[in-house]
């Protein structure tokens, strides 16, 4: 890659960031009750503990935004990391199972054990997401040719299917499970305090940590296994720590707002169309292009039904649905 093109995609970056602060003080002043600039930089150097608006900011406005852009990032980062390790353009966390997995385990704790809190939601998400993460790929990978992109695509398919049933039974027979987790399962920042985000932020910068690292390792899987294995890549090892990774970031953003599907799919198409095919720029791309539309999504929910709002998991399926159909009519689906 050239200076000059390194340059243009560093500012890209840089632009980038400024829109994700930019969206993040827009999430802030935007809701039932509107504040303004000047009221958030109050709250901020003379907080009055005493001022409903500076309550607001604290304790609803700054959490939730928080917690939008942590699970964006882990979302478009997941998505991201899961279509480089198997060269899969459908990868995505709720394509293949990832979510589905994690909300099976969370119901099931609720239903069976009475657990109800985050930190508890936290580590059944993990094993609900490696659980169905590590049942997709074995389906997957039965047969001659292996995993191929359209058998991965299949078997998430089947597991999220038998996944959403064993959890639409449960809630069907638990009205006391389907009251904990309703908004939850539908995908909601909604109510998310600070709490949320000191429990899950840790496990999320370790996500994050282990797939921007693995940027090299998915540059050379994107060259074919035969290509990486001669460049001395070990291949087996590589996926695993590109599955951790998935698996840790799609678990903590599934445990802190629900199920959120498409943002992982949609996002690392738009940063791979910008950046090439480079995951040294892909990844840090949709780490910051999947907050903005994560909470871009927040906002237009909150706009569309005042006073009440439509959950951010709702916003976002109308969005990436149409994107979704556009890509599996696209000609060069087979693998990336």
């Amino acid at each position: 890659m050239t200076r000059p093109r390194e340059a243009v995609l560093s500012l890209g970056l840089l632009a980038l960031a400024i829109a994700v602060v930019a969206v993040a003080i827009l999430s802030i002043t935007v809701g039932a009750r509107p504040v303004t600039i000047d009221t958030i930089w109050a709250a901020f150097t003379a907080f009055d503990p005493a001022s409903t608006d500076h309550r607001i900011i604290w304790d609803l406005r700054l959490p939730r935004t928080l917690v939008g852009l942590l699970v964006g990032s882990a979302l478009g980062l997941a998505g991201a990391v899961l279509q480089g390790a198997t060269r899969n353009p459908l990868a995505d966390p709720s394509i293949l199972g990832i979510h589905s997995g994690a909300a099976v385990f969370v119901v099931l704790g609720v239903s069976l054990f009475g657990i109800t809190q985050l930190s508890a939601y936290v580590w059944l998400a993990f094993l609900g997401a490696g659980a169905a993460m590590l049942v997709v790929y074995s389906v997957a990978s039965l047969g001659r040719e292996g995993a191929t992109p359209i058998k991965l695509a299949l078997a998430g398919a089947a597991v999220t299917a038998a996944m959403q049933s064993i959890t639409s039974a449960i809630l069907l027979t638990s009205p006391r499970t389907l009251d904990e987790i309703r908004f939850w399962q539908v995908g909601s920042l909604v109510g998310r305090g600070m709490d949320i985000v000191v429990q899950v932020a840790p496990f999320l910068a370790v996500g994050i940590g282990l797939a921007l690292l693995s940027a090299r390792m998915l540059d050379g899987l994107s060259m074919g296994e035969d290509v990486a294995r001669s460049l001395g890549q070990n291949v087996g090892r590589s996926r695993a720590i590109a599955g951790l990774a998935a698996v840790i970031l799609a678990g903590g953003a599934t445990a802190a707002a629900g199920p959120i599907a498409f943002v992982g799919l949609t996002v690392p198409h738009v940063a791979r169309a910008i950046t090439g095919p480079n995951y040294r720029w892909i990844l840090p791309y949709s780490m910051l292009l999947a907050p903005i539309l994560l909470l871009g999504s927040d906002i237009v929910g909150r706009i569309l039904a005042p006073p009440g709002e439509v959950q951010v998991g709702i916003v976002t399926a109308f969005i990436g649905a149409p994107f979704f159909i556009a890509l599996v009519r696209r000609r060069k689906l087979a693998s990336l």
